[in-house]
């Protein structure tokens, strides 16, 4: 069976955080995995990854990484010497999450988060930008033997890639085993006429699947079609982590940034809720 995590900012008001405690924490209630900030975990010395690494191991928990770049790092971006940091921060990426012993780093890693499409430019130029830089990047992905998967997101988020059959071609383009999709059930309702048809158009070029309900609460709470899904995900027959985002409090910089304004918790405890998700989830995919 796949194994289940959680991103910790289910938990967090802002993305810089000791991911520590977090780590035992999702290891009571059940999870094999703790998805963090990429972004953080780059930025570390030595002493404060070695810090993470050991509680992880300790617990037995894999860490998995996600980022979505902030506009200084913009890979596709017109300005040369922006491309240029941003590659140069992934591939620092690429060698942190070598030196944690891990091996997944997602998101929106192909530009920035949030992205709106300059002007009434000609986004393929924006696309190909991308696609370059990351054939740079990815280079170094190989030599660290981890993997880059670029995730999909809706169009109000970003506008490189919104479906499926795009990241397809995106990775095709970049032309590496490393580089692989990333596809998130929130965003596949927005942006896709049929989910289970996407999931198959990515295949085995999926590389790390988040899940969370139409409105971001936990699965299980709304009306996010899982039997098609994890019946999709069965059908290509991928074997990789299945990772929750949640997110449930407003305020600070996760709610302003992923749009949270009203309060999602309903008064439930989000330890109880996160467990209950994560049994939800395994039913679902026992029965899918």
């Amino acid at each position: 069976m796949n194994k289940i995590g959680i991103y910790y900012a289910y938990w967090t008001h802002d993305w810089d955080a000791d991911f520590v405690p977090f780590v035992s924490k999702v290891k009571q209630l059940g999870f094999d995995i703790l998805e963090v900030n990429s972004g953080t975990v780059t930025k570390m010395s030595n002493s404060e990854r070695d810090r993470l690494k050991t509680e992880a191991h300790k617990q037995g928990i894999e860490l998995t990484y996600c980022i979505g770049l902030p506009h200084e790092y913009d890979i596709a971006s017109e300005d040369s010497s922006v491309r240029r940091a941003g590659i140069a921060f992934l591939k620092k990426s690429a060698e942190a999450v070598k030196y944690m012993g891990s091996k997944q780093l997602g998101g929106i890693i192909y530009s920035s988060w949030p992205g709106k499409l300059p002007g009434n430019k000609d986004k393929r130029a924006f696309v190909d930008r991308s696609v370059e830089s990351m054939r740079e990047v990815i280079k170094v992905v190989e030599d660290c033997e981890v993997f880059f998967n670029v995730e999909v997101v809706n169009r109000f988020e970003q506008y490189i890639m919104n479906t499926s059959a795009e990241a397809v071609e995106y990775v095709e383009r970049v032309g590496s085993d490393h580089c692989k999709v990333l596809l998130d059930s929130f965003h596949l309702n927005i942006e896709e006429d049929d989910i289970h048809a996407a999931i198959v158009t990515a295949g085995d070029r999926l590389g790390h699947f988040h899940i969370g309900e139409t409105n971001r609460r936990a699965p299980g709470r709304g009306r996010m079609p899982w039997n098609e899904i994890f019946a999709a995900i069965k059908q290509i027959g991928y074997q990789g982590a299945i990772s929750m985002e949640p997110f449930l409090m407003p305020g600070g910089e996760v709610g302003r940034d992923i749009s949270v304004y009203r309060d999602l918790r309903d008064g439930l405890d989000l330890d109880e809720e996160a467990g209950r998700a994560l049994k939800f989830v395994r039913q679902e995919i026992e029965q899918a």
